[in-house]
């Protein structure tokens, strides 16, 4: 019996051991839930007296600030803006209250203030920033506050520089994600106060400035730690005090200023942007990018990534993160003209999708005080450029060859057709030239920049409208009267034919007699020479017949009048061989011939040939 006795006591012990060890490993566990060690709410010189006296907005900013430092050190240590989940959320909160009961501060107030999901991670909380990974893939390696809030922020200057560039970042991080720029701020803040400033997030001076913490006076402090002290010492304390006092205020009344004022200049530049993107259609379906993701994709715009620049703007090079190489044109600013342009480019180029258009990629518009109003548009990369580096280079006018330029010719036609008939309304370009032709790797042509393009309204014979376009391309009746119609690019395109066919310049000044690429290209076919107008390097490849209808179909296109030219869809047709070309009819001398001065056709018009329409009398359109 003894023996059994001694067993059971025994296996009591056992029992007791393990339950008490459980319980042990329970405790530790759950005390171990929250990361943060809230030790310094006791030690740091806050003022405590804000959620003694009250229990509103200022102590539950006063605690947010405090929060914020435990937030920051563990921002410090695991990179991780904000806490795992709402379990360790919860149990962070009730040793922060523990921390406050420590003080004679009601824990209550914690509930109150605050919810256990505030401070849990969520990747809409600030766009989509969990950690200082994804900080830097937002904002970059380097920010104004790399500059500014590194060091000791006590001094008024210094803590006030911080500031501003914390306003900065903020702002770009608000033009990511308009909706949380609170929290975004204060992600603003913990970064800076962990991660820049070299004496962290628990350093009392480095808190009162990027945390907004309240810290006791000094005079106070002195008081307390000093109370046994001479009364002239007091006193000295005391002066000092209101010194730092009024020099705070004054510091805070700076820092509120610059903070308004840069609120109404980014209010400013937001409603900019606003009004630009609800110009354009909500349909376009075209991207809009961030300023930042151009940046990173042209090197900051670099010289090294400088591609061109024409009428409209400059053109630059760009990699996006996904490898895809882009065309980026930032637009010239011309106030509300160039704002017109944009959302007109944008919106007609969201309407069209054809293999030989080049389609956009995406736009952005940004202001800010600094740089004004930028617009972008982003296209897919030409890699083979345009079609005017082929021919105004020797070398690569001569691997330009018959089937590569009859190829060419055809896609700008099938583009055109489809601007012109596949539409509806039609759309003019307005601007089709050498330069405005795009080649792709595979020499595959696309036509480009709509900058000037027009959509004509449903049943308007033509359009009246201010005269743009490139010297040597216009139309003439567009040119002197601004009648717009599809015969308009018509005529572009005829002058194009030429200048592929022949690899000669639109305006030869080095010719008085002929300037125009027209008329030197109208005297050698009616001389009968028409072999003298194609491209030595090419006047073996072809058959002479294909060649000449090029030719012809090119001179009927840049007809002067505007009742001898085909449509576009006709000179398609005759450049395929579908249909018989006419007999190539009269046109005027040359603009620049001597004989011109007194030839019928200087000085006669009339009411239809100004219309657009053919009439009985003849005219230079």
């Amino acid at each position: 019996m003894g023996k059994k006795s001694l067993s059971l006591l025994s296996y009591h012990l056992l029992f007791i051991i393990f339950f008490l060890t459980i319980s042990v490993i329970y405790s530790v566990s759950a005390a171990s839930l929250c990361p943060i060690d809230f030790s310094y709410v006791q030690t740091v010189p806050w003022d405590t007296s804000l959620c003694r006296s009250d229990g509103g907005g200022h102590c539950c900013l006063t605690l947010l600030s405090l929060i914020g430092m435990g937030l920051g050190q563990h921002l410090r240590e695991t990179s991780m803006f904000q806490l795992p989940n709402a379990t360790v959320s919860s149990s962070c909160l009730s040793d922060f209250q523990t921390k406050l009961a420590a003080l004679s501060i009601d824990p209550a107030l914690v509930p109150r203030c605050f919810n256990s999901s505030q401070f849990v991670s969520n990747t809409t909380s600030c766009a989509g920033i969990v950690s200082t990974k994804d900080w830097i893939e937002k904002v970059g390696p380097m920010t104004p506050l790399d500059t500014s809030c590194r060091g000791e922020v006590s001094g008024l200057t210094s803590c006030s520089s911080c500031l501003d560039a914390g306003l900065k970042v903020n702002s770009q991080l608000t033009n990511l994600n308009p909706r949380n720029s609170s929290k975004c701020f204060y992600f603003t803040c913990l970064y800076a106060a962990a991660i820049v400033n070299e004496r962290g997030p628990l350093d009392d001076s480095t808190a009162g400035c990027m945390l907004a913490l309240p810290l006791q006076s000094s005079a106070t402090n002195n008081k307390s730690k000093a109370s046994s002290k001479r009364s002239s010492l007091k006193l000295a304390f005391g002066l000092l005090g209101v010194i730092i006092g009024v020099l705070l205020a004054f510091g805070i009344i700076i820092w509120y200023r610059k903070w308004n004022t840069r609120r109404r200049l980014d209010a400013s530049h937001e409603d900019y942007v606003s009004s630009v993107r609800a110009s354009v259609l909500p349909n376009s379906g075209a991207k809009w990018f961030h300023l930042s993701e151009l940046e990173r994709a042209t090197n900051g715009f670099s010289q090294k990534n400088f591609i061109g620049q024409g009428a409209h703007g400059i053109v630059y090079k760009g990699t996006l993160t996904d490898g895809t190489s882009i065309a980026v044109k930032q637009m010239h600013d011309l106030d509300s003209q160039g704002d017109e342009d944009f959302s007109n480019e944008v919106d007609i180029i969201s309407k069209i999708r054809h293999r030989n258009l080049l389609s956009l990629r995406g736009c952005c518009v940004t202001s800010d005080d600094i740089n004004g109003k930028r617009r972008y548009l982003v296209y897919d990369f030409m890699s083979n450029g345009s079609l005017s580096d082929h021919l105004s280079s020797d070398h690569r006018r001569r691997q330009l060859t018959w089937p590569k330029r009859k190829s060419i010719i055809l896609e700008v036609a099938k583009g055109l057709s489809y601007l012109h008939y596949g539409i509806k309304p039609a759309i003019y370009h307005r601007d089709i030239k050498a330069t405005n032709i795009l080649v792709d790797m595979e020499m595959k042509a696309k036509v480009g920049d709509f900058g000037l393009a027009k959509q004509n309204l449903e049943g308007q014979s033509h359009l009246t409208t201010r005269v743009a376009g490139t010297h040597g391309y216009l139309a003439p009746e567009y040119a002197l009267y601004g009648q717009l119609t599809e015969k308009s690019d018509v005529y572009s395109f005829g002058i194009v034919i030429l200048e592929i066919v022949s690899g000669r310049k639109v305006l030869e000044t080095s010719n008085s007699s002929y300037v125009l690429i027209t008329d030197w290209a109208w005297m050698l076919t009616k001389s009968g020479r028409v072999e003298q107008i194609f491209d030595e390097s090419i006047r073996e490849q072809g058959p002479k017949g294909i060649m000449e209808r090029f030719v012809l179909v090119g001179l009927l296109c840049a007809h002067v009048m505007v009742a001898f030219r085909p449509t576009i869809d006709e000179a398609l047709k005759m450049l395929e061989g579908d249909i018989d070309i006419p007999r190539l009819p009269d046109r005027p001398l040359p603009l620049g011939h001597e004989s011109f001065r007194t030839s019928p056709w200087a000085n006669s018009s009339s009411s239809s040939e100004r219309s657009g329409t053919s009439g009985s009398s003849t005219s230079v359109l």
